[in-house]
């Protein structure tokens, strides 16, 4: 997948934004790991059923030491155990609950253990209402909490003849689907409304890292899969341009979906500060008579001096995109984004209306950019705007650069890993975007007007590759 240096500086900038904390530990494997159930076992469990990650750990299966499988690889558990990448920090989900930081962050919250909450469980498991016999919480994020619950395809995704259509059919989920997944990664790498995957601002405050998600990046450190012929044959290309735009708004959707619903703020408060944007809020403070002001104002949001704003860093990405790829909803989304930033001044009612019109939008661009084809002239005009001066005024703050200087590596990455850009052309472009990293690398010494110098000087570069 065309892993480099800045993949590198993604995954050091996300790894405190993943719920899975990836710490180091020692080797963890699955006792229980041995061979699949027997069908017929799997076949007495009703529909629905977590079968667990040992189901899946046969040497005939997924539990091989090496990848010499001819349709599959057979390593995936070994991938998914790797203590050395982030390839296996679902694996270590569960096992950072028993960590000093965990600890602590259970204590200041009056949690008694955090491996035993639900609070915490909702995403440092596998979430599972029913449980076979090989289930445990102690496998941590398994492969059922993103393939879905197994007891309905396990035996027939190996059968003679199988094919993907038919295991979709039986309850596999298609994560070849860039909205499907997007919507099953969201749940615990931006949040839900189920039990335990939500992380409002008290949890934060206690200790948890900051939210953070970027689909098709996240997606490639959590690949356990080669895209071979055969992989493209029975489930197609991967268009990673797609599933970065895909990602962005289902991203947006589901921040405004969950801004509405009154149960998820924290006592009556109104919004739940989780959806501010941190740094806006969490700057130095200068308390002396020559003291100015650190923020800059931000031409997306229309909001008085001094109000804390919404995460925009969705939108501003989007902005980007619909440029290029959907010009015709442009202006709309312009409009209902700065109307929604508007309505936030305004009262609860306003605000929920105006994020209902907003979201609308977001689902319309979600289902738009699912069947978009991203060719390479389109990507290229797609970071070109987001490094360009049409949407440099807009980083103002800390979080809306880390997606920006995301966004630009993923694309390029995708270029390149679809053939279209060879390595050796993208290498310059790969400097100034380790140069955009560095801006971004320590949010107490972010500096927004030297950001935009880092992230516009990739402009050229990218007019010359294009």
């Amino acid at each position: 997948m065309g892993k480099n240096l800045s993949w590198r500086r993604s995954w050091s900038i996300l790894a405190a934004g993943l719920f899975c904390i990836a710490l180091a530990g020692v080797a963890f494997f699955i006792s229980s790991v041995a061979t699949p159930a027997p069908v017929e076992a799997a076949q007495d469990l009703s529909s629905g059923t977590h079968m667990g990650v040992a189901t899946c750990g046969g040497t005939t299966c997924h539990g091989r030491q090496e990848a010499d499988g001819e349709i599959v690889r057979q390593d995936e558990l070994m991938r998914w155990q790797e203590e050395s990448t982030p390839g296996g920090a679902h694996s270590r989900a569960f096992r950072v609950l028993r960590e000093p930081r965990s600890i602590a962050i259970a204590k200041r919250l009056g949690i008694k253990d955090a491996a035993s909450s639900q609070q915490c469980l909702g995403c440092h498991s596998t979430p599972a209402a029913k449980k076979g016999p090989r289930f445990q919480l102690s496998d941590g994020v398994g492969c059922e909490a993103c393939h879905g619950p197994s007891s309905g395809w396990l035996s027939a995704h190996y059968a003679v003849g199988a094919n993907h259509a038919r295991n979709v059919s039986l309850g596999l989920t298609p994560l070849d689907n860039p909205k499907v997944r997007a919507s099953n990664c969201l749940d615990c790498h931006f949040g839900s409304a189920k039990s335990g995957q939500f992380v409002d601002h008290r949890i934060m405050a206690a200790g948890h890292p900051r939210i953070s998600f970027e689909l098709d990046l996240f997606s490639t450190l959590q690949q356990h899969h080669d895209e071979d012929v055969d992989y493209v044959r029975r489930k197609g290309k991967t268009n990673s341009v797609r599933f970065w735009a895909v990602g962005q708004s289902m991203a947006l959707e589901r921040s405004l979906n969950l801004f509405a619903k009154p149960a998820l703020a924290q006592e009556g408060l109104f919004p739940e500060f989780y959806f501010y944007d941190c740094h806006s809020c969490h700057r130095r403070i200068y308390d002396d008579a020559s003291a100015r002001p650190t923020s800059i104002n931000n031409p997306g949001r229309p909001i008085p001096e001094g109000m804390p704003p919404y995460n925009d860093e969705n939108m501003i990405m989007l902005s980007a995109a619909i440029k290029v790829a959907a010009p015709d909803l442009a202006g709309q989304f312009e409009a209902r984004s700065k109307a929604f930033h508007a309505a936030m001044g305004k009262g609860r009612g306003p605000a929920v209306q105006a994020a209902a019109r907003l979201r609308q939008t977001a689902q319309t661009l979600a289902d738009r950019f699912s069947r978009a084809s991203f060719g390479r002239d389109q990507t290229f005009r797609i970071m070109e705007t987001i490094a360009g001066q049409a949407i440099s005024p807009r980083f103002t703050d800390y979080e809306g650069s880390v997606q920006a200087v995301m966004a630009i590596d993923t694309l390029l990455n995708g270029l390149v890993n679809s053939g279209q850009v060879s390595d050796s052309a993208a290498a310059s472009l790969r400097g100034q975007i380790n140069v955009a990293y560095k801006a971004v690398d320590e949010p107490n010494s972010y500096k927004p007007l030297q950001f935009r110098r880092a992230l516009g000087s990739a402009v050229r570069t990218i007019r010359a590759l294009r």
